[in-house]
């Protein structure tokens, strides 16, 4: 009885080690990541003044049309008096 005892438990521990080591891998569905969506286009650089940017042309237009834009990785601001600045590392206006 004992004998029988002993081996139950051994095919069962070898059930567990097979299925903890040799687990086949789930079907599920991957996501290839791609480059693609984290380079903007010209219209979502457009769009969004919170993207940074080098084109000073595209700087402009976002001034205009929001009254802020970041560029070169300094957010700039329009001023009620239609003065651009941006804020310095104490918190104070920087007018250009």
């Amino acid at each position: 009885m004992s004998n029988l005892f002993v081996f139950i438990i051994f095919v069962f521990l070898i059930l567990i080690f097979l299925f903890l080591f040799y687990k086949k891998p789930l079907n599920r569905p991957t996501k290839k990541f791609s480059f693609e969506n984290l380079i903007p286009t010209e219209k979502e650089e457009e769009d969004n003044p919170d993207i940074n940017t080098k084109n000073w042309d595209l700087h402009k237009i976002r001034l205009i049309k929001f009254g802020r834009s970041q560029y070169k990785g300094l957010t700039f601001f329009v001023s009620s008096e239609d003065r651009i600045y941006y804020l310095s590392k104490e918190g104070n206006k920087v007018y250009c």
